[in-house]
């Protein structure tokens, strides 16, 4: 098999070295990053990686619900690893959640959609469909960059 993530033959993904620089960039950030971001970061570490590598890994990551996925203003996906921090039902396993992304440095906050879960369950059912999934995709300014932001403002509306 080719550099990255390979898959044994009982279907389990392999531990490579290139997986483990992959979940080791994504656990080190503060926030979302995009492929193209981790590739930087990993190359920059020393590591050789390819960029397919990435893409590969970080989709695999996420086809397994082991990263969680929300796509820019410009439609380019961004990851987060889920883990230990996401919030979890009764039964131990994790629930649906959104974020709030920043705009600025990909920051983003988890926050429950009770209102969104009920309005996509209640739109399915009177469209007969069963077994629906959705995401929602928040983007603001957190608030480190609203503060900039704001005295960036007065600041120019006092010159």
């Amino acid at each position: 098999m080719s550099e990255g993530t390979a898959r044994a033959s009982t279907g389990r993904q392999r531990n490579t070295r290139q997986a483990g620089a992959i979940e080791s960039a994504l656990a080190e950030a503060d926030g979302f990053r995009t492929a193209h971001e981790l590739f930087t970061r990993i190359r920059a570490g020393g590591q050789h990686i390819g960029l397919t590598t990435v893409y590969r890994h970080l989709a695999l990551l996420a086809e397994t619900d082991r990263a969680d996925v929300v796509h820019n203003a410009d439609g380019e996906a961004q990851y987060r690893l889920c883990g230990m921090h996401e919030p979890t039902d009764a039964g131990g396993t994790a629930e649906h959640h959104h974020h709030i992304v920043c705009r600025q440095c990909g920051r983003s906050v988890q926050v429950s959609g009770p209102e969104v879960e009920a309005w996509a369950d209640r739109v399915a059912e009177q469209a007969g469909y069963t077994d629906i999934t959705h995401t929602v995709e928040l983007f603001g300014l957190c608030p480190e960059h609203s503060r900039r932001t704001s005295t960036s403002r007065r600041q120019r509306a006092g010159a």
